[in-house]
């Protein structure tokens, strides 16, 4: 039976095949993809990892390099430039 911190769902149990047989493994799960503010649609270009992750990329793999990038997709930062330009 697994110690008691790892009996929770939160973990992943992967199996992995060894020499010996296959064996349990415990990771942490990957973050949910980063989500429009306006629409909700997924972005691109947006990377999803766990902060330990994060920091080893440079800023210009976790995010596009636009204005509004990693909060507004592009069809939604347009049409707020736009509106922008406009008033």
């Amino acid at each position: 039976m697994p110690r008691p911190s790892r009996r929770s769902r939160t973990l992943r149990r992967i199996h992995v095949k060894t020499a010996k047989g296959s064996k349990l493994v415990y990771a942490k799960r990957k973050p949910s993809k980063a989500h429009c503010a306006v629409c909700g649609q997924e972005l691109h270009g947006v990377a999803s990892a766990r902060p330990y992750m994060m920091s080893k990329l440079s800023k210009t793999e976790k995010r596009p390099d636009r204005p509004y990038a990693g909060q507004l997709c592009s069809k939604c930062m347009r049409l707020k430039i736009k509106s922008t330009i406009t008033e």
